[in-house]
């Protein structure tokens, strides 16, 4: 039997729910509001301006026939796109209300730099959020030409998520999203930090001081041609929450001292009994490569930065070589959990840093093999699948494909394009299994998987201007925004005064009690994960109980680290999904 109570910020005791996205809509947005309840949904639902309540738009719901969600059987989409006129608005249905939403062009505009937040909270070496720096050791050598043990300057970067690990294979990618998002999206961005991520201004956009850090910390990672590092510090880190400053761990070096900074050689690592399947580096190297490109793209020309532009994609070209020397795939490396970075493709990423250092040099080699890599990955990637390992195809959009666009003659972008349909088509074949018609698989980090599949779509929109999905597209938006059983949206913070996750598996938050705006957390999970993971619970009654599913679970509970983490990296690629919406074409 399905249990009710007043649920804060929600509709309460309700006997029919709705949800819209919290943050709301752009005037000529296809607009889909979801009710559900335990009863059957008949009559008709409104849009009231919420100041005046006056009713702007009457409508009636499209019930969805067979759906169900936890002990709700009953669903209907509430279609109000006609609504254009900028303003607050809520749904009612008699005397239930939705939460309000807002109306308006610039609804996405601010997303990206509020994103931004997040990621400087994320920093190592100098910690913005806490003022303070951390990590001054990082680190000594495992693995590699360096006898073990050996000192290199590690320092910098962005910890991962609530532990304070660097890994490049995420880093990197997050570097690159960011630099792609300034690329399609330059006027998207504000300047009211400093590179240090102090409030002031330095002339330069937030999201390029942002990448700049991750640049900063890449280039280190590459102290000589033919060396390369990848990840600093493993799951010795995870020893409760603590400010970074005051990191308790021990790498054999004392506590708090030296940790350990693996080298990428292309084989399986890990110093105790879980052992990776490591066949190469062309995963990191490509990622590393697209960075490197864009950051000379986008520096190249400006007078006080070509040194660096020159420096960038000098890297760019030496890691690439090791890519193309070692294909396959470098994964995360555990200790005494058996939990890491699984990656199992590369030729996406390779194709992506081929198609940029061809945008950046003009050499027809760059090209060539972009155009190989592309036929080597196609349409691989996680999408259709039931289940799928931890990041096991990522990261989780081929940017390749878009990045490859441009340069490709009418045949092979056809190809490109069918490359993301055929992905796009999975996931829609998926979302029809479920009344909010969700394309991805819920497994670890699915909101991660969501942001990827917009982006996807909003990029194949760009490249054949074919908006047949883009109804699809709008459903994994919303459901990021509030449009979920949960009521809430997936990022801290977002909207202000709506429902958003307060209480996550964050050490900076948890220690000092002060709110980040901005991290997007891992999301729903299967039930059957949530209860095989190791440390994972829940601290408290949960609230969401009557919406939770065998399907899907969701906890706004720091103790549930498989739902309600939020990552770097996510976040970063949700900067590139926001940036897209707010100055889509």
């Amino acid at each position: 039997m399905c249990a009710f109570w007043l649920l804060a910020g929600r509709s309460g005791a309700a006997e029919i729910q709705l949800r819209a996205n919290q943050a709301g809509y752009r005037p000529l947005d296809i607009k889909v509001g979801m009710a559900f309840s335990t009863n059957e949904i008949d009559g008709v639902f409104l849009v009231l301006e919420e100041d005046t309540q006056k009713t702007v738009f009457q409508g009636k719901p499209v019930i969805l026939s067979d759906s169900h969600w936890g002990c709700f059987n009953h669903h209907a989409e509430l279609d109000f796109s006609g609504v254009d006129r900028p303003g607050r608005y809520v749904l009612t249905m008699g005397k239930y209300r939705s939460l309000p939403f807002t109306i308006s062009a610039d609804v996405y505009r601010a997303l990206p730099d509020v994103l931004l937040e997040f990621m400087r909270q994320q920093r190592c070496g100098y910690n913005p959020f806490v003022d303070a720096v951390c990590h001054s050791f990082d680190g000594r050598t495992a693995y590699g030409p360096m006898t073990n043990g050996t000192y290199v300057d590690a320092r910098g970067g962005w910890h991962d998520a609530a532990d304070t690990l660097k890994y490049l294979l995420t880093s990197g990618n997050a570097t690159a999203q960011m630099l792609m998002a300034y690329k399609l999206a330059p006027g998207c961005f504000q300047d009211h930090f400093t590179a240090l991520g102090r409030p002031g201004t330095n002339g330069l956009p937030d999201v390029l001081d942002e990448a700049r850090w991750g640049l900063e910390w890449m280039l280190q990672l590459h102290p000589a041609p033919d060396l390369l590092f990848h990840q600093v510090g493993d799951d010795r880190d995870h020893v409760g929450f603590h400010l970074p400053q005051n990191d308790p761990a021990d790498y054999g070096w004392g506590v708090g001292s030296y940790r350990v900074v693996y080298a990428a050689d292309g084989k399986p690592q890990g110093l105790k009994q879980y052992k990776s399947d490591s066949t190469g580096v062309a995963n990191l190297a490509g990622r590393y490569a697209a960075a490197m490109a864009l950051a000379y793209q986008i520096w190249k020309d400006d007078p006080h930065q070509g040194r660096f532009a020159q420096r960038c994609l000098e890297a760019g070209l030496e890691v690439y070589q090791l890519g193309r020397d070692k294909e396959g795939v470098q994964q995360g490396n555990s200790y005494n959990a058996p939990y890491r970075y699984a990656e199992t493709n590369w030729a996406d990423d390779m194709e992506w840093g081929a198609a940029e250092l061809y945008h950046a040099t003009h050499k027809r080699q760059y090209l060539d093999d972009a155009k190989r890599y592309a036929k080597l990955i196609q349409a691989e990637s996680w999408m259709g699948k039931e289940d799928v390992g931890h990041y096991q195809y990522y990261p989780f959009v081929n940017l390749g494909h878009f990045a490859l666009w441009d340069s490709a003659d009418r045949a092979l972008k056809k190809e490109l394009a069918e490359y993301y349909r055929e992905g796009i088509e999975a996931c829609l074949a998926m979302g029809r299994k479920n009344p909010y018609r969700i394309g991805v698989p819920f497994v670890w980090c699915s909101n991660n998987l969501t942001v990827a599949l917009v982006t996807q779509i909003m990029l194949y929109e760009r490249m054949t201007g074919d908006l047949s999905y883009h109804g699809f597209l709008s459903k994994q938006r919303d459901w990021l925004l509030g449009r979920n059983p949960w009521g809430t949206s997936m990022f801290t913070g977002i909207p202000a005064g709506g429902v958003y996750p307060h209480d996550i598996h964050l050490a900076t938050t948890k220690v000092t009690k002060r709110p980040v705006r901005g991290g997007l957390v891992d999301g729903p999970v299967y039930n059957r994960i949530f209860k095989s993971m190791k440390g994972v619970t829940i601290t408290a009654p949960d609230p969401l109980a009557p919406f939770q599913d065998e399907q899907a679970v969701y906890h706004d509970d720091s103790g549930d680290y498989s739902t309600n983490e939020p990552t770097m990296d996510g976040t970063a690629s949700a900067i590139l999904l926001w940036a897209l919406c707010g100055f889509d074409r």
